[in-house]
């Protein structure tokens, strides 16, 4: 104690040898406004048979097992609370005030806890959608704008335990060179006589041999990455992929987890994870799902260049969504500091372009590229034009227009009337991807293989989504909405 007055300046503990009272029933040890309510009242509601969780029927024989809703209250609870891995989960489930009173002091053991996860993965993602409609029952997807992104999340899968052509080659060329290295540093070791040089050669060849039989290892790899449908094996989880990420080298091997935001409330409104490493085929499936979870009939869809793609854009307006993507900017000529398409006007009712020149380029015939019906438009006044340097390098400037061109065309002028547009998709998605890789941590996905993988993300879904009603509604107005 300071100054020796006797006072005591400092909050005392209690003596641990005290017998004391504790409250009498475990429903005293959680508030009225703690989020472990929301979590019990979710799961009370469910129809967990309906669903497709196993085991909602207890067998008439052998040990009773624990109810799936335990098991699903541990899982939520522990996404809620950033503790994912199934050890985890069985020593809070042992020590957690909270967790005790969501199950009833019930303890099941790891194994078990992990079990329920690998075995109702398909009831699991269901549930992450029922939560969606209890949302959508609120009427909060009014604003009928989604953002639609990607994002990489890395799986348990070792940078180096994968393998592509490319990196295999490398691989072998390092090799090559540590071995022409390691050769010459033994050849100038025996020239000397001395003891200490002998071992060094000794233990030169020891790496050499080492290094050889790698080199075999890597050459049978490469039959095996020949035969890979596309060409790529990765030894931990088969199932991820290489992926290259925005900085130069960073590539990761992983999940590219697509998802449609909602941009009134930041919900997470549709979800899938896939092995393919660009966006481009993603468009109109993730605005299908989004426009189903939502129930809106007509739904503004907003993604990044990434996803362009004439066939995709069609296949969106066709699903009753209106696409918003800006096209990416490749155009060879341009670059060049020549003319682009963009400087040559269409006029529908004539279907002529018209140049920078004022000259009208015509229809000349139909060719398919790529699965693509293109029809070609040219002048022959190309020859005698005063800035044809400027336009093009060959005999005439020829300009190919895709039979559904009128639909981009279309999205461009809503993109010009737009212009916050690209604003409001970054705001909406990049948010819930930075929370939810926050709360994995370094290493994010815990399990293997894509199904399981995509069970993981559903739950790390399902828990953003409750968070943020939670946060926006509040922990007694949801109870209620659940309840009703």
């Amino acid at each position: 104690m300071s100054g020796g007055t006797g006072v005591k300046r400092f909050i005392e503990g209690q003596d641990r040898g005290q017998l004391i009272l504790l409250p009498e029933c475990l429903d005293d040890y959680v508030g009225e406004d703690n989020p472990v309510r929301v979590v019990e009242a979710f799961i009370e509601e469910l129809d967990l048979a309906a669903l497709g969780f196993a085991g909602v029927v207890p067998e008439a024989t052998g040990r009773p097992s624990y109810h799936p809703a335990t098991l699903l209250k541990i899982y939520l609870y522990g996404y809620l609370n950033r503790i994912a891995s199934s050890r985890r989960l069985e020593r809070e489930a042992q020590r957690n005030t909270e967790l005790m009173w969501l199950t009833g002091r019930l303890m099941p053991d790891f194994k078990t806890i992990a079990d329920f996860r690998r075995d109702n993965g398909t009831a699991i993602q269901a549930t992450c959608r029922q939560f969606v409609l209890l949302c959508r029952k609120l009427d909060l997807f009014s604003d009928a704008v989604v953002g639609i992104d990607g994002s990489k999340f890395k799986a348990v899968n070792n940078r180096d335990k994968n393998y592509t052509p490319y990196k295999l080659e490398r691989r072998i060329e390092q090799i090559e060179a540590s071995i022409a290295r390691y050769l010459s540093a033994m050849e100038a070791a025996d020239r000397q006589e001395s003891e200490i040089a002998q071992a060094k050669s000794l233990r030169l060849k020891d790496k050499i041999a080492a290094l050889r039989e790698q080199m075999q290892q890597f050459r049978a790899m490469e039959q095996v990455v020949r035969a890979a449908p596309d060409r790529q094996v990765s030894l931990t989880d088969p199932d991820s992929r290489s992926m290259a990420t925005s900085g130069k080298g960073t590539g990761i091997v992983g999940y590219n987890v697509q998802a449609a935001v909602d941009a009134q409330h930041h919900l997470i409104i549709a979800h899938e994870v896939t092995n393919v490493g660009n966006d481009r085929a993603q468009l109109s499936k993730m605005a299908q799902q989004a426009r189903d979870a939502s129930g809106q009939d007509a739904l503004t869809v907003i993604a990044d260049r990434g996803y362009f793609k004439g066939e995709e854009i069609l296949a969106c307006e066709q699903a009753g969504a209106t696409p918003l993507v800006p096209k990416p900017l490749t155009s060879g000529a341009k670059a060049e500091g020549r003319f682009g398409k963009q400087d040559f006007v269409y006029i529908p009712e004539d279907d002529v372009y018209r140049c920078p020149a004022g000259e009208l380029l015509t229809w000349r015939f139909d060719r398919v590229e790529d699965g693509q019906l293109l029809r070609h438009y040219w002048t022959t006044a190309c020859q005698g034009c005063a800035i044809k340097a400027q336009c093009t390098t060959g005999k005439q400037r020829r300009i190919k227009r895709w039979e559904h061109e009128s639909v981009i065309d279309a999205m461009q002028q809503r993109l010009d009337q737009a212009p916050d547009a690209m604003r409001i998709r970054r705001q909406t998605v990049e948010h819930p991807f930075g929370t939810i890789k926050a709360w994995m941590g370094a290493t994010h996905f815990l399990t293997r293989g894509l199904k399981r993988v995509s069970t993981e993300m559903s739950l790390h879904v399902l828990a953003y989504n409750l968070k943020r009603m939670i946060s926006s509604l509040g922990v007694r107005p949801l109870l209620e909405v659940i309840r009703a």
